[in-house]
């Protein structure tokens, strides 16, 4: 079967190999399309730091059930998404509940192979049935996820002024989020389209230029000089992260959902008088994904704008590289397998 394969940074390769081995307690599934997101394109870029080659890339995941155990709930036909975060049930972590970072954490297609090819074998217990969504509604669940469980973490408020730092797929997922439960977001970012992708899909939502020298006189002044009492980094880099200590309220919350490779420095008298709190986001849980599901399902998230790029599987190892191109102004690309392809 079609599988593809990054054998090394900056190489994608297209090949053959044998069909999945169900085990007891699995599914056969068929993979109809699968997000890249930016673990994806670090991977390939050779800065994912949780990250080891050859790897079979794909966590963002639509799929169809072609067979599973006669006690599943599930039955051939029915659309799924994927859980791709693979805990141990036994780390203190896990005993407390936070799945999402265990000791011994293992994300499909990260630290395992994951779900760019033809057919995939999952455990029941990764699968989420998909009734009333759609292929790119379900291959958007994990990035939302994400952003669900950044702002769960932060205990975002209606109507608190939340700052989120990057309008890459995460950080508009984030932004329609915290729409949605009814804060005054605001977004930031240095690339201008993608800004204006944000005003296009939130109403003219408030955008700051990051490059702008009035970047803070611009916030103070959206936020009645009080701040955002909440900032979200979704972007990962160390200039953004380091910078956006500066734009949280004082009793303020600051939450990484980006990740990146090098050491975070701030003023720590500026932090300690604001009595700041300081939080990283990682995966996301069970909870985090039906609440998307949920939205999703209520129409509350309009996905319609996020996909911006279609590819087809045979052609993806040729494309690759073009979607981290800034001149191609790659929000959400999506590849297809099977009959989609």
């Amino acid at each position: 079967m079609d599988t593809i394969i990054c054998t090394a940074p900056g190489t994608l390769r297209l090949i053959q190999t044998d069909e999945p081995v169900v085990a007891a307690g699995e599914a056969l599934l068929r993979v109809q399309q699968v997000g890249i997101c930016g673990t994806d394109l670090h991977a390939f870029a050779g800065t994912q730091p949780f990250f080891s080659y050859p790897r079979i890339l794909g966590h963002e995941l639509a799929a169809e059930i072609l067979d599973a155990p006669d006690n599943a709930p599930f039955t051939p036909g029915e659309p799924v998404t994927v859980k791709p975060y693979f805990h141990c049930g036994q780390c203190i972590a896990c005993r407390h509940g936070r799945t999402n970072c265990c000791v011994h954490m293992q994300v499909y297609g990260v630290h395992t192979d994951g779900g760019m090819r033809s057919r995939i074998a999952l455990p029941l217990a990764a699968l989420i049935g998909g009734h009333g969504l759609s292929a790119d509604q379900l291959s958007l669940v994990e990035p939302l996820a994400i952003g669900a469980h950044g702002l769960r973490r932060a205990g975002l408020r209606p109507n608190e002024h939340v700052l989120i730092v990057g309008a890459g797929p995460i950080g508009i997922g984030t932004m329609l989020l915290a729409l949605a439960t009814g804060a005054r977001a605001i977004v930031m970012d240095t690339n201008a389209a993608r800004l204006a992708r944000c005003r296009q899909l939130a109403g003219n939502i408030p955008t700051v230029d990051g490059r702008d020298p009035d970047a803070f006189g611009r916030i103070s002044s959206l936020t009645d000089g009080d701040m955002p009492t909440v900032v979200m980094d979704c972007t990962g880099n160390q200039h953004a992260i380091n910078g956006a200590f500066r734009y949280m309220a004082h009793g303020g919350r600051y939450v990484l959902i980006g990740l990146q490779s090098h050491d975070i420095t701030f003023s720590h008298p500026e932090f300690h008088k604001r009595e700041g709190t300081l939080m990283s986001s990682r995966n996301a849980t069970d909870e985090d994904f039906e609440h998307v599901m949920t939205r999703m399902r209520h129409g509350d998230i309009p996905t319609e704008g996020m996909i911006t790029h279609r590819i087809r599987h045979r052609e993806l190892p040729a494309r690759f590289a073009s979607l981290r191109l800034p001149e191609h102004d790659v929000i959400k690309a999506v590849v297809t397998f099977g009959d989609r392809s």
